[in-house]
């Protein structure tokens, strides 16, 4: 084999290969022995076959599959033998003149191929330890225990009748109802012994509020209008009148925060509740601060690497990006105008994005190998039983598409592998803490996610 260079620029390469005929010669004859043996043909025993008769009747054939396994592996080591490192897959171009293709099949001349590709670029990973980070600390205050306390509550209110009593937020109605437009009725717009909350606002501008002061026993007809939005277009921004029939008004009781509540909700006492609740926040403040200084952490590499990147790799991500947000806009109906840019200003905010990824793909990566880190067969095996978690009673399916999907468990790995990058930074760079307040960390989380 042959390796001539035709073309270095950048991060572009362009080889030539060429593999001679005796070569080609030699791996055409080991792969007519490796099918000798099993050939069967009409009139001679399993085996007995002469090679010459199978080369007449199958050399074309095998001939291609020798050379799709030649440049298969002749490409492989060609890149091997020049430590190149391809951002993708390299392209192969093969002959075109069909005079050269049939003396290469037919065992009569040499093969040759170009091959183009991109290379990672070198990398120079800056000193970790000087990057300037700030972990955000809040402690779990005791209103914030109260808070969720009596959130718990509310969710476990029930409701009480009350004979004569008049309908008020709050209170849970239950009622019939027709729904008519232009004294119509329409379909879908009745219902019976439907509950509702007043004030909840789950229902169309208008009909809670006309349930106010209603006792049981009332009727009245309530005007509610359907808003311009509403998914039914037929029924979006009319006007409808509701003939209802109060049946029973329920008052809200709100259950006492004590012992009893607490064993309601699998807690021994009321004290070990808070403790519960106290570590449930702990986690998700922690959780918040960690989404924070990670954000924080990859703006600091991405500002201390510069390095020319393989266009193939930005222009799939762009890609990837694009074809996600057109597949967005089209669910929910938009325009890029519907979010106040052009087409044109997207894509540049959109490249910078895909330029950003890969970047920062591209120095997690060789952060990681640089210094080991990898991700084990376990950690690989316990994200994938937490993925099946996701979908109940299809755990059997979840497990076949990552054993039988190309790619599926490189995609499983990769947050996990970033994850453990970013551990590994954090160690090197130290950085400071800083005592914030529950309402701090939440502001500056929301400010890191707008970046």
């Amino acid at each position: 084999m042959q390796i001539t260079e035709l073309n270095t620029d950048g991060l572009k390469r362009t080889l030539k290969v060429t593999v001679d005929q005796t070569e080609l010669d030699e791996r055409f004859n080991r792969r007519i022995d490796e099918v000798k043996d099993r050939v069967q043909l009409k009139g001679f025993r399993k085996g007995k076959v002469p090679i010459a008769h199978i080369k007449k009747l199958y050399g074309r054939s095998l001939m291609a599959e020798v050379l799709e396994q030649t440049v298969r592996e002749t490409s492989s080591k060609a890149i091997s033998d020049r430590n190149e490192r391809p951002a993708m897959q390299p392209a192969i171009d093969l002959p075109k003149d069909e005079a050269e293709i049939e003396k290469v099949i037919s065992g009569k001349g040499d093969l040759a191929y170009e091959m183009s590709f991109e290379v990672l670029p070198e990398i120079q990973v800056t000193d970790l330890s000087s990057l300037k980070l700030e972990r955000l600390v809040a402690q779990v205050e005791g209103e914030a225990i109260d808070e969720v306390l009596a959130d718990l509550a509310k969710r476990s209110t029930s409701y009480e009748a009350e004979e004569g009593r008049a309908a008020a937020n709050g209170d849970r109605v239950t009622v019939d109802f027709v729904g008519k437009i232009d004294g119509t009725p329409f379909e879908g717009g009745q219902d019976e012994d439907m509950a509702v909350i007043v004030g909840q606002g789950n229902f169309i501008p208008g009909f809670e509020e006309g349930l106010a002061g209603l006792k049981a026993g009332d009727e009245k007809v309530v005007q509610a209008t359907f808003p311009e939005g509403y998914p039914e277009e037929r029924l979006a921004g009319k006007q409808a009148d509701f003939d209802v029939k109060v049946k029973e008004v329920a008052a809200p009781k709100v259950p006492e925060i004590n012992d009893e509540f607490a064993k309601t909700l699998g807690a021994e006492n009321v004290d070990k509740l808070k403790e519960l609740v106290t570590q449930q926040l702990e986690r998700e403040y922690a959780q918040a601060a960690r989404v924070k200084i990670k954000r924080e952490l990859l703006d600091e590499l991405e500002k201390t690497h510069t390095f020319e990147l393989p266009p193939s790799l930005v222009d799939n991500e762009f890609q990837s990006i694009w074809q996600q947000l057109q597949q967005s806009l089209d669910r929910e109906g938009k325009t890029f105008a519907d979010e106040g840019k052009t087409e044109d200003e997207a894509k540049e905010e959109y490249s910078k994005l895909a330029e950003r990824r890969v970047r920062l793909g591209l120095v997690i990566g060789e952060i990681g190998d640089k210094n080991k880190i990898q991700v084990t067969q376990d950690e690989l095996r316990q994200a994938l039983v937490e993925q099946a978690r996701r979908y109940p009673g299809q755990e059997k399916f979840v497990y076949e598409y990552y054993e039988k999907t190309p790619g599926a468990l490189a995609q499983l790995r990769a947050p996990i592998f970033e994850d453990k990058v970013v551990d590994f930074v954090l160690e090197q760079a130290k950085p400071a803490e800083k005592q914030v307040t529950k309402d701090e960390l939440m502001k500056a989380l929301d400010q890191a996610a707008e970046v």
